[in-house]
């Protein structure tokens, strides 16, 4: 029991390195699908082989279709400059080398201009498209310049960041686009061609039909984006370019299978199956969404045998056919198939579809009559199975399992604002939602801040920035998410309000009296960690910093002298800064350093610096930085006192004609509960 327990662990790890392997080359492509498509289009419409001179043809035209030639030509010359070409060689592999980069960067655009760079060097070393070199020049430009950002970030004199920033990229581009140049471009180059010799050998003896033992059980197991975007999209948009189209983009996106299995359950199913099979077809099959059948198959794990005969048996008619699509389709729907079918390849690629719908119809048909058993219970639970694999919840589980009883839709008892932290802009966030929330009269609500990594799939409602919520969306699937991008005051808090009343109905009598936890006046903040929060050597009237990174810098340096952290907290927020911005709103921003920085915390303090001509800050106006540093809850009951000063006018007025560190503590302590 012990061994079979461990081998499926191991089973599940390995599974789950691939997925998020897969996912990581997915975010550099899928972003990028619409260039993908636009390439696509314009190659089949205006090659020498394309729509509009085949059907010129047809039609008896003998004259010549001089500016169509012109777009089609694959380089420039006499006989005109083309785009099909510099946009397989140039645009397509610098879109995805600076998606990897950026991504790399946590969103940085640094990150991605590196990325570009990088990946330029491997596109002039290669006489292939670089599609392959995009993904490994792209991150590895992002990665290494974030590392050396981190090095000088808050070592660098204010004034002079702009200067450093741009020479440090320029220098490092140049230097990682001459490594692409000498070694990623030739390479790639060598396994591009050594990919394409076994394509080629698979397709001469007649096996590339064997694929699909592999694919179609991938796909189930959400590993389709490993296999499409990472390896398919790449080596068929460089087969592509040689040959005119590939059968590599059908191999995964083929809507056949899906099609087939879902007529079967449609026709033979029982109970919930057989009721959402006809709606789960037009979203697989026009729609593209082909994880809809997953569960389907997981409920029946027998029926796997069907959807790969059916990949197969598509995948066999395009080689007879000789077929294939000019560029990936995506979303896998009958459309996006057609739309990328050349003209000579059309008969052949409907014709897989409808050989694989049919093979999978009928295997599945038979599975079908052989199984007496009702499919409700094993539909539910297979789709739960399938959101497990996927890693969040499914976009259209709800069409096979009903989603009247979802928590989203019911009354909302708990709210949580998540940061990438946890420790700074969530808490002040949440101190004035809070307020707001229980002062509307809705106590029993609790509205509590976290850091996105703890976050878990409990609460009715997520309120993160609009630079997170999409994480947010990847942990708490079945909550609702409110996107917020001024923390101090957001009409959005007063839309949750509004939620409440239409959600919860009547709120209680004696919420206008509520106290709210975090906004408790702390005159002198002391900490229990035995120092003060706020003391007045931490407090700056007339700071000296002239931009945004300077201005952490000198927040940050506040909190060293203090000895509330180490040294090493510093670089972390300039780190933190890099993954989204802690401009709060009103002229406030509270820079703080990342989670795994904390142990660089040896007590909880905060620093207070005023800039009154204010200062940029992604182009915002900061007059106050706030840096912050929690070790425990003790900094939260501060950050509630400042989020109500910083929502009252005339209390942000006081600190702008504060004349002495005194006078800030007044203000910051002057807010009593009710």
């Amino acid at each position: 029991m012990a061994t079979t327990t461990h081998s499926a662990a191991r089973s599940g790890g390995v599974r789950l390195h691939v997925q998020r392997f897969g996912t990581f080359l997915s975010n550099m492509v899928l972003p990028n699908i619409g260039a993908f498509i636009a390439w696509g289009l314009i190659t089949a419409l205006f090659i020498e082989t394309g729509w509009i001179t085949t059907i010129g043809k047809a039609l008896g035209y003998t004259g010549g279709y001089g500016f169509v030639e012109d777009l089609g030509a694959w380089g420039s010359g006499s006989e005109g400059t083309g785009i099909v070409g510099p946009m397989i060689t140039y645009l397509l592999p610098l879109l995805i080398g600076y998606t990897g980069g950026r991504m790399m960067y946590n969103d940085n655009l640094r990150g991605g201009v590196v990325g570009a760079i990088a990946t330029m060097g491997a596109i002039a070393g290669a006489s292939v498209p670089m599609f392959l070199g995009a993904m490994i020049m792209g991150p590895l430009g992002g990665w290494s310049m974030k590392k050396l950002d981190a090095l000088w970030s808050h070592k660098i004199r204010p004034g002079f960041e702009m200067l450093v920033n741009n020479f440090s990229a320029g220098i490092w581009g140049g230097f990682l686009a001459v490594i692409g140049f000498v070694l990623a471009g030739p390479l790639v180059e060598a396994f591009s061609t050594l990919a394409s010799k076994v394509v080629n050998t698979l397709v001469d003896n007649g096996l590339l039909p064997l694929t699909s033992i592999f694919i179609e059980p991938a796909k189930i197991l959400f590993l389709n984006n490993a296999i499409n975007q990472g390896i398919l999209t790449p080596l068929g948009t460089t087969e592509a370019a040689q040959a005119g189209q590939s059968i590599l983009f059908l191999l995964e996106a083929n809507p056949g299978p899906g099609l087939g299995l879902l007529l079967a359950f449609a026709l033979f199913g029982r109970g919930a199956a057989k009721a959402s099979a006809p709606g789960a077809i037009l979203i697989q099959f026009v729609g593209g969404i082909h994880e809809i059948y997953f569960p389907y198959v997981l409920a029946k794990p027998k029926l796997i045998a069907a959807v790969i005969l059916g990949g197969m048996a598509g995948v066999a008619t395009n080689v007879v056919f000789g077929s294939g699509l000019r560029s990936p389709a995506s979303p896998g729907s009958i459309i996006a198939v057609w739309a990328a079918s050349p003209p000579g390849a059309l008969v052949g690629v409907t014709a897989s579809v409808l050989v694989a719908a049919g093979v999978t119809f009928l295997v599945a048909a038979f599975l079908l009559k052989l199984d007496k058993s009702n499919d409700d219970g094993d539909l539910t639970a297979a789709t739960a199975a399938m959101e497990a694999n996927k890693g969040k919840k499914s976009s259209v589980a709800g069409t096979l399992v009903g989603s009247g009883a979802a928590r989203g839709n019911g009354p909302i008892h708990s709210i949580v604002f998540a940061c990438d932290a946890g420790m700074g802009s969530s808490a002040m966030g949440a101190s004035v939602l809070r307020k707001k929330v229980h002062g509307a009269g809705f106590t029993d609500v609790t509205v509590v801040n976290k850091a996105i990594s703890s976050l878990t799939d409990t609460y009715d409602l997520v309120v993160t920035h609009e630079d997170l919520t999409q994480r947010a969306e990847q942990r708490t699937g079945s909550a609702r998410h409110v996107s917020v991008n001024n923390f101090m005051d957001s009409p959005r808090y007063d839309e949750i309000v509004e939620l409440l009343q239409q959600t919860n109905g009547a709120a209680g009598a004696n919420g206008a009296a509520a106290v709210d936890g975090a906004a408790v006046g702390i005159p002198g903040g002391r900490s229990s960690g035995g120092g003060d929060l706020l003391s007045r050597d931490s407090i700056v009237l007339d700071g000296r910093a002239s931009g945004r990174d300077a201005a952490i810098t000198e927040a940050g340096e506040l909190l060293v002298a203090a000895g509330a952290v180490d040294g090493s907290y510093v670089p972390a927020m300039h780190e933190r800064e890099t993954s989204v911005s802690t401009y709060m709103g009103n002229l406030l921003a509270i820079p703080h350093g990342t989670n795994e920085a904390k142990p660089a915390i040896r007590r909880s303090a905060i620093s207070f610096v005023r800039y009154p001509q204010g200062i940029d800050w992604n182009g915002k106006e900061v007059k106050f930085v706030i840096g912050v540093a929690g070790a425990g809850d003790d900094h939260l009951k501060l950050l509630g006192k400042i989020a109500e000063v910083f929502t009252d006018s005339a209390q942000v007025a006081r600190l702008e004609a504060a004349r002495t560190p005194a006078d800030v503590q007044a203000v910051l302590g002057a807010m009593q509960p009710a």
